[in-house]
């Protein structure tokens, strides 16, 4: 829950096609502070982002709703995919004044996905990149292929059956709370509420089955690993120790990879650093940044 007084503003603009929400933290601050832009992962929306948006003080931050996602439309004449919400995301750093002012760019989970392609494709509108629990190896290989293999065929279910039916499908309450709790590590009671509330409310805000399901293949297809080489933006690495969607493993061979990079690993946190340890990873940002 955000604190009193935060007060995002909440804007829309039609980019490549969609009606685009996001929403605005701190715009007092826009003269004077570089804007961080915040791109959430598969299923998710900007509330998954707030707490670290929160954490940031001094900070004018920004974190749409995907399109497709959320309150934002979905794209015209393009695919869900990591180019067609890159383009997004390019359309939206220009609408903020990028070309001018270029701006700091956190993406997690799959948003890291993205983020990176924008960073290697558009590195002038990128001043630093933020990767949080980035995708670095491809979830159809190695140790994690069975679970992926059932993920897929989970989304692909939804987006053979009719609509309403699909929706209620990928929707339903016990596979949102399995996925929730899989990821979930932290042992307080009260915050394991706090995930499973934001989740159930939250992660089926899709805007169609057919859509979801793009944008999960694209996921499970593309890491940030594939733009490492084109990648020259000074990056900042934030794993969970413990996450079994991106493995540290493939965290150092990425961050080894990478021109500018620092890898911070947070122990006893999974794939939910945005939710577990939020304030560790905003003081991470924060000292990464300086008075940038």
């Amino acid at each position: 829950m955000l604190s009193p007084g935060l007060g995002p503003s909440e804007r829309v603009d039609e980019i490549c096609g969609a009606d685009l929400h996001y929403w605005v933290y701190r715009d007092e601050l826009a003269a004077g502070a570089r804007t961080v832009l915040m791109v959430h992962g598969l299923r998710g929306t900007h509330h998954g982002l707030e707490l670290i948006a929160e954490a940031l003080p001094g900070r004018r931050v920004v974190i749409p709703d995907l399109p497709g996602f959320g309150d934002s439309g979905p794209l015209a004449g393009r695919r869900h995919d990591v180019d067609g919400y890159a383009h997004a995301v390019v359309a939206l750093i220009e609408r903020l004044g990028g070309r001018t002012r270029p701006v700091v760019l956190l993406g997690h989970s799959f948003g890291s996905v993205v983020a990176a392609r924008v960073a290697s494709s558009a590195p002038e509108l990128v001043h630093r990149l933020v990767l949080v629990n980035p995708i670095a190896t491809p979830a159809l290989r190695g140790p994690r292929v069975v679970m992926s293999g059932l993920t897929s065929a989970y989304y692909a279910l939804g987006a053979a059956l009719p609509a309403r039916l699909g929706r209620s499908w990928l929707s339903s309450k016990w596979l949102v709370l399995a996925a929730s709790r899989a990821m979930t590590r932290t042992r307080d009671e009260g915050l394991r509420r706090f995930i499973d509330e934001s989740h159930l409310r939250y992660f089926s805000r899709f805007h169609s089955p057919a859509i979801l399901a793009e944008t999960f293949q694209a996921s499970v297809k593309s890491t940030v690993a594939d733009y490492a080489d084109a990648l020259s933006t000074p990056t900042l690495l934030i794993a969970g120790e413990t996450d079994e969607i991106a493995p540290t493993a493939g965290q150092y061979e990425l961050a080894a990879r990478l021109a500018a990079a620092e890898l911070v690993v947070i122990p006893k946190v999974g794939h939910l650093v945005h939710y577990e340890a939020p304030s560790r990873a905003a003081g991470e940002i924060q000292r990464f940044l300086g008075v940038s």
